[in-house]
């Protein structure tokens, strides 16, 4: 059984039972001999600090819009307002609080974290929050990524003697559209943890991109800024095995699984560092524990539609896919591989709408404009 590589984007893990180690028993598991220098500086403190465009643009444009309301507000009107800041969700990497201004565009952190910016520049206190949601998987190549989800709160002072009453206002700020917002729960997180976040998905991301020796540096700020957010050592655990240090990742996972035992995600990525190290009955104990915790895998439906689509058997593909888009209904490649599938039997009806939903809940520019594409050909021929 292939095991896929899973990490974690914009993920807190749950409380463990256990204190939360100190930073020099994380930094026991660095090696910072075994990478080359990162090719652009790992910065914390550039993650949340605004440029010098959005001081202008919090001065100029947003502070005005506070004369009755509270700045607080004032921000969330900027950031509805298709007048204003005009922001686009875009899923393809994440971005500090300068790029993501100037881009006008993230993923859910990215806006957090700019949100955060240029609230703090207008004095207005910041609240992060990591919001429950059912788990949400996207993939690049043979890196599956489980997708969390974090929000901001604006505003969680009283007022002080003196100020307008509405100054005291909370405000929540989520980029998610608001029916997917109904009945979540959300636990406040330090901004240690959001930095710890960040770094972590650009770790997950330069492996994703085949720069390992960046995802080493970025995996261990992670861990450097919270040594109690277990994600981080799942994907140092992973830049090892990358690197073919096949021991050190297996302390590492060993020690997040000692603090989280029941950690599925960080059992499928032990299970083949076992079995290189020789560890066979090791692995193989492991893999079994694992399809108790976990009898139905992330993608496991998915992979198998790919087998069969590459076989030739468009209708056994048609299945597995549907059995995907059935436990993750707004997972564009799932809709989209269906759509082949089902394009291939000819049923270019059910191709058309699975592309639409595809187009609809793609993440990046770039899925959006290969998902266009061939919902505009799928009139004229098949789909390939």
């Amino acid at each position: 059984m292939r095991f896929p590589v899973i990490l974690f984007l914009a993920l807190a893990l749950g409380a463990c039972a256990v204190a939360p180690p100190a930073a020099d028993v994380a930094d026991r598991f660095f090696a910072d001999s075994l990478f080359r220098a990162p090719s652009a500086p790992v910065d914390p403190a550039a993650v949340l600090a605004p440029s010098e465009a959005m001081r202008r643009y919090a001065a100029a444009e947003i502070a005005p819009l506070a004369g009755t309301r509270s700045r607080q507000q004032a921000l969330v009107d900027a950031l509805r307002s298709k007048a204003h800041l005009k922001l686009e969700y875009d899923g393809a990497y994440t971005r500090n609080a300068a790029q993501a201004f100037e881009a006008r565009s993230g993923n859910c952190l990215s806006l957090v974290i700019m949100t955060a910016a240029l609230a703090k520049e207008m004095g207005v206190e910041v609240r992060f929050q990591n919001v429950v949601v059912e788990d949400a998987w996207s993939r690049q190549g043979n890196l599956y990524f489980l997708v969390g989800h974090v929000n901001l709160t604006l505003g969680t002072r009283p007022p002080a003697l003196g100020t307008r009453l509405h100054e005291g206002e909370s405000l929540t700020v989520d980029f998610l559209p608001p029916p997917e917002l109904r009945g979540i729960h959300w636990r406040t997180i330090d901004e240690r943890t959001i930095l710890a976040m960040y770094m972590n998905n650009r770790a997950a991301e330069s492996l994703a991109g085949g720069r390992t020796d960046d995802a080493y540096w970025y995996a261990r700020e992670a861990i450097r800024q919270d040594p109690a957010f277990l994600a981080a050592y799942n994907t140092l655990g992973v830049v090892y095995h990358r690197h073919g240090q096949a021991t050190r990742a297996e302390r590492v996972f060993a020690y997040a699984l000692e603090r989280e035992p029941r950690n599925t995600h960080v059992m499928s990525n032990l299970v083949p560092v076992l079995a290189s190290l020789g560890r066979v009955q090791e692995s193989l104990a492991l893999e079994r524990r694992l399809a108790e915790l976990e009898p139905e895998p992330p993608f496991g439906y998915f992979n198998e539609g790919l087998a069969a689509m590459r076989r030739g058997d468009f209708r056994a593909a048609r299945d597995l896919f549907a059995k995907e888009v059935g436990r993750a209904p707004y997972y564009h490649e799932f809709h989209f591989w269906l759509a082949l599938a089902l394009a291939n039997l000819g049923d270019e009806a059910g191709a058309r709408r699975h592309l639409a939903v595809a187009l609809e809940t793609s993440t990046t520019r770039t899925d959006h404009d290969l998902y266009a594409a061939k919902l505009q050909r799928i009139t004229s021929s098949r789909l390939h």
